[in-house]
């Protein structure tokens, strides 16, 4: 080894000794902008160092091995603390990763890690305990050969060394690499098998309860792809998730047009369940910025079998098209599910996904939820409205047919009639689009809103009157709420005797209607109450439009009233007090 002499007015950077020498002054000039440099550098090359990007590129991996950390269960006792400390470690060959730190007295993480299966098919889980010094609290390993691919697998894996177990589910998809410029039509998965009708026939109830069918996708290929990068290729894969299911296709390189021609074969535990299908660009660009090519979400009871379909990609949000010459993905898919299994889980609580986004602030959802409860509110008022104007005999004829229908169904009504009544609306709707010739359902129908009309729309609606209607939405919700609020506290204190009279009215009101309904079938009794209501108006014409319940409780406090009905001391007054110290 040599090296040569550093001349005079030169230096040597000592952060990277084999670099040239540079001017001193240079240097000085320019040294704080190389220290950010450098440091952007090393946080680059952190992230590439942990997902593994350039060894993934330099060799040739069998399959990804996509794993979901739940929970644990069973720990073994370590000294109390309040630091969130436990923590596990994967490692498989020689790429490993660590999990987040959690409270050992709530073991739950729901974070998903990707590694590649190159030669090495044990993957070894290690689980650790920090506070002043790690604990080690066990370790398990898992045979990844002996899983079958293609497929997510739930485990409750027990620790060796240790106590307790972890909850973990494992996949291994991808397979090995596509060629990296070949676009060509592979064997694998163009075949298209049906799932087994017979294993999930209405009378097979000897399997599993929780498996109630069998999903059988094939991803045939997309169009239209749009490259998110500058060089302007695209190298595409598919995600496929159901509940916590999660495959994905191998990487197709170089080309907005990829065939995957993949089948993958899902278990239905939820037939109300969405298939959800997410295109990604593979380029490190694209994956650090969470970018997706187009995504779509198929409810499964919207699924024809063996029907080869073009499916038009979304973005992020799913309300608008995605990126693209009309970006789509072809799809086939089968689905055969047992419907008194179906039927039966439907009563028992929905899968929880593990791995979720979390939610943001979304003003627009926002201001439409808020338009939604207006809505309501205004309905409950015209409803009120309409009963007001039936029981005032605004128009004769309503009147007269609504008092006789009345009349004719609680002399007919029995109790048995009551899930019928349920029927109605159902049967009111199904009539209609019968009635429509069946119209499409939402999900078929177009957007016909060309970018000028929305763009018209925009102008229209000012920020000025944003803000005008959100106030108006504002205050119209806000004084529903406070009716409501103070109808329930009106109640409450009526059942615990703030207003003693009121209360005991209440009870022999009630007492004499139990007496009433126990001599008197309860249709006579809902027949004589629609006379009554229709007769008040011919009984006193010149009545005001009321409710004789709303009116009674008008006369209850709420809290509000009872805190200004709340008495105070009485002060001493200053004279008493004067004389008392001349007295002493």
């Amino acid at each position: 080894m040599w090296s040569l002499p550093i001349p005079d007015g030169l230096a040597m950077d000592p952060m990277s000794p084999t670099a040239l020498a540079v001017p001193t002054e240079l240097m000085d000039r320019i040294g704080s902008g190389l220290t950010i440099l450098r440091d952007h550098g090393k946080k680059l090359q952190k992230y590439l160092w942990k997902n593994r990007k350039f060894e993934v590129l330099k060799k040739t991996w069998k399959s990804m091995v996509t794993i979901v950390l739940v929970e644990a269960r069973d720990l073994p006792d370590v000294p109390a603390n309040n630091s969130n400390g436990l923590y596990c470690k994967f490692r498989l060959g020689n790429e490993s990763h660590k999990s987040k730190q959690v409270h050992k007295s709530k073991p739950v993480w729901r974070e998903r890690f990707n590694l590649h299966l190159y030669d090495d098919n044990s993957l070894e889980i290690k689980v650790w305990h920090k506070t002043k010094q790690k604990n080690f609290m066990g370790r398990c390993v898992i045979d990844l050969s002996q899983l079958e691919r293609e497929r997510t697998h739930d485990l409750w894996q027990e620790l060796e060394c240790g106590y307790g177990s972890v909850h973990l589910l494992v996949t291994l998809c991808g397979t090995e690499r596509s060629p990296a410029i070949q676009n060509v039509l592979t064997t694998n998965g163009v075949h298209h098998p049906a799932p087994a009708e017979d294993k999930y026939l209405w009378y097979r109830l000897d399997d599993t309860w929780s498996e109630v069918g069998q999903l059988s996708v094939t991803v045939h290929g997309a169009r239209g792809l749009t490259a998110l990068n500058l060089s302007g290729n695209v190298d595409a894969y598919c995600i496929l998730e159901l509940d916590n299911s999660r495959v994905q296709t191998h990487v197709v390189h170089g080309t907005c047009e990829p065939n995957w021609n993949k089948n993958f074969v899902f278990a239905v535990n939820d037939i109300t369940s969405t298939l959800d299908l997410t295109v990604y660009d593979e380029s490190i660009i694209q994956s650090m910025k969470g970018e997706t090519l187009g995504k779509i979400s198929i409810p499964l009871l919207r699924i024809n079998n063996n029907e080869k379909k073009w499916y038009a990609l979304k973005d992020k949000s799913q309300k608008s098209s995605a990126k693209g010459n009309c970006p789509r993905i072809l799809l086939e898919m089968s689905l055969v599910w047992n419907p008194v299994k179906a039927s039966l889980r439907l009563l028992t609580p929905k899968e929880t996904k593990y791995v979720q986004k979390p939610t943001k602030f979304d003003i627009p959802l926002i201001y439409s939820n808020l338009k939604f409860i207006k809505s309501i509110f205004n309905y409950i008022q015209v409803g009120n409205d309409h009963l007001k104007r039936l029981f005032e005999w605004e128009n004769q004829e309503k009147s007269a047919i609504a008092l006789g229908a009345w009349l004719i169904f609680w002399y007919f009504f029995r109790m048995w009639m009551t899930p019928l009544l349920l029927v109605l609306p159902f049967a009111h709707n199904w009539i209609v689009q019968r009635n429509n010739n069946a119209p499409a359902p939402i999900y078929q129908y177009d957007d016909d809103t060309t970018d000028e009309d929305v763009e018209s729309h925009k102008d229209d609606k000012t920020i000025k009157t944003r803000l005008y209607g959100l106030q108006d939405l504002t205050f119209t919700i806000k004084n529903a709420i406070d009716y409501i609020v103070s109808f329930l506290e009106r109640i409450n204190n009526l059942l615990n005797f703030s207003v003693p009279y009121l209360s005991y009215l209440v009870i022999l009101v009630l007492i004499g209607a139990s007496i009433a309904f126990y001599v008197i079938p309860v249709n006579y009794i809902f027949m004589a109450f629609g006379i009554y209501k229709f007769s008040r108006k011919f009984l006193n014409p010149s009545r005001v439009p009321n409710n004789d319940l709303l009116d009674f409780l008008s006369r209850v406090p709420d809290n509000e009233m009872l805190k200004q009905w709340r008495e105070l001391k009485v002060p001493e007054p200053n004279v008493y007090r004067t004389e008392t110290i001349k007295g002493r």
